[in-house]
């Protein structure tokens, strides 16, 4: 599922929005924080042609299949409060 637009909410917190119409508000330290430091967090930008999260001018990217899954299953409106 390709990702149309992101806000970034603070350290490793994102609001992802996907093609779908779906968006989560996830955490993703477990998922990029051996790639990405908080430092080069705010580079993150949005590879339209194939609907990916980059980071670090595309040295870093998550594949849009992976990031729908790992929001899926991590996201904050997933949780029991």
């Amino acid at each position: 599922m390709k990702l149309t637009n992101f806000i970034h909410q603070k350290n490793y917190r994102f609001t992802l929005f996907f093609k779908n119409g779906q968006n989560k508000e996830v955490d993703l330290k477990g998922l990029i924080e051996k790639n990405v430091s908080l430092n080069d967090i705010e580079t993150a930008q949005i590879n339209y042609e194939w609907g990916c999260l980059e980071f670090n001018g595309g040295r870093v990217d998550i594949e849009p299949k992976n990031l729908y899954q790992y929001a899926c299953q991590n996201s904050e409106q997933n949780k029991v409060a």
